[in-house]
């Protein structure tokens, strides 16, 4: 039995928008002024994350509609380098990766609870355990549910931060041609700034986890990448060009809550309240995008005979990967107990970003291994764009071994314990014959 394809265009692109715009908009700003002492340099780093996310989006897009099967990411990996890389790739996402994350907003949105009203540590964690909950429910009924909840998540998010944007502009008494009293950048300066952007970026991958429910996979899954990654690149330029309207360059650096501070000049008081309560629906809408999504990449895995049974099973009601999306919450509820989120996301920044290396890698192999390959988009400007995308990469990884040994060293050394996993999996582990995964590929 596969799952069925229930997802619209729209459907897609909220899923795209919804997860890429989590609570980094108001609070990145402030990481990138530190870096950048001018606001041309300032816009021009968020084209630069903007266009590397979307050289990403491009190469997911053309494996996307080539493989339109449940779990993207670990499909690509899959049909270019074998199963050895793709259990890797699920298995560090369900061990670590995704997982951290979703604890970890899970407890962000307690601890921003926390500035409406005092909470008890045990109330806070309370408070994560039952958003956790809450969205584990909501995405084991059904996907049409977790869809509609993404769907209005996205909307409020988006129209809340045009609203302020538009206030900003409008209203605001403009420090565009204020000096910034700050000393110069560097190129080192400017590659500190461009990670934080790009971290505000990313999401745009966990929509290929859902391809084998997007109706019209060969052509929706391109344009919802495309056309939501674009989106979210307008939304962060003229969140940024909204800030430093009323704010100067060195208030934005000295500001630990951009978004807040820049809506109280415009709006008084009541503009904080504004965006706490933004914030909020952004973290919501990225938890339920990460539950709408993630657990098909295990569900996937386990189809194919490398993952336990039990997650490849589909409810017979509600048409959900239902013990893959318990297992996610429960493991999620799991980290925020142990309190060890915080730093297992921060570790698994490194081996996310090995992944994103090895699937734009993919679009050249599958091209050479693949020729014959019915490929409805095909990447614009390869093969310069993945190698582009691939060399930032290396960057990216080889800054982190540099700036931070530690948590890229923790990173690599967890994504490394599943190479003994995969041995012990193969040696005793229960393998299927044919998997749904295949079905869908063949199906189309």
């Amino acid at each position: 039995m596969d799952l069925p394809r229930q997802l619209s265009l729209f459907d897609s692109i909220a899923i795209v928008v919804g997860i890429m715009i989590g609570g980094g908009i108001f609070l990145v700003p402030n990481l990138v002024a530190r870096s950048l002492p001018a606001i041309p340099a300032i816009m021009g780093v968020w084209v630069l994350a903007g266009v590397i996310s979307l050289l990403g989006a491009l190469a997911c897009a053309e494996l996307g509609a080539a493989l339109p099967a449940t779990g993207g990411q670990y499909v690509f990996l899959r049909e270019a380098y074998g199963a050895p890389a793709a259990f890797l790739c699920g298995w560090s996402l369900f061990t670590v990766g995704r997982s951290a994350q979703v604890a970890w907003l899970a407890v962000v949105f307690s601890i921003y609870v926390g500035y409406w009203m005092p909470l008890a540590p045990w109330v806070a964690k309370g408070l994560s355990l039952a958003v956790l909950a809450l969205f584990t429910l909501v995405n084991y009924r059904g996907v049409r549910l977790g869809a509609i909840v993404q769907n209005s998540f996205t909307l409020g998010k988006v129209v809340g931060i045009l609203i302020i944007v538009s206030a900003a502009l409008l209203l605001g008494h403009g420090t565009l041609h204020s000096p910034a009293a700050m000393p110069g950048s560097s190129l080192s300066s400017f590659g500190v700034a461009l990670i934080a952007c790009l971290l505000g970026y990313d999401g745009w991958v966990q929509l290929s986890f859902v391809a084998g429910e997007i109706r019209n996979p060969q052509r929706n899954v391109a344009r919802a990448l495309v056309s939501g990654t674009l989106a979210v690149t307008a939304i962060y330029l003229l969140a940024n060009l909204a800030y430093v309207r009323v704010l100067t360059v060195p208030e934005i650096a000295a500001s630990n809550h951009v978004g807040a501070d820049a809506t109280a000049r415009v709006l008084g008081g009541a503009g904080a309240t504004v965006v706490s309560a933004l914030i909020l629906i952004s973290i919501l809408g990225t938890l339920n995008g990460c539950f709408l999504t993630i657990p098909r990449v295990y569900f996937a895995q386990a189809a194919d005979g490398l993952f336990l049974r039990k997650f490849a099973q589909i409810h017979p009601r509600y048409g959900t990967p239902a013990f893959a999306i318990l297992a996610q919450g429960g493991w999620a509820a799991v980290l925020v107990l142990s309190g060890s989120y915080e730093s297992l996301a921060d570790y698994a920044l490194f081996g996310i970003w090995i992944f994103y290396g090895l699937m734009i890698a993919a679009v050249i192999v599958l091209r050479r291994t693949r020729p014959d390959l019915h490929r409805p988009y095909r990447m614009l400007g390869y093969p310069v764009t993945p190698i582009f995308f691939l060399v930032v990469t290396l960057w990216f990884l080889g800054n982190m071994l540099i700036t931070r040994p530690a948590p890229a060293f923790a990173g690599l050394g967890l994504t490394l314990t599943g190479v003994p996993a995969y041995a012990l999996w193969r040696r005793y582990g229960h393998r299927t014959a044919k998997t749904v995964a295949t079905r869908e590929i063949h199906a189309l």
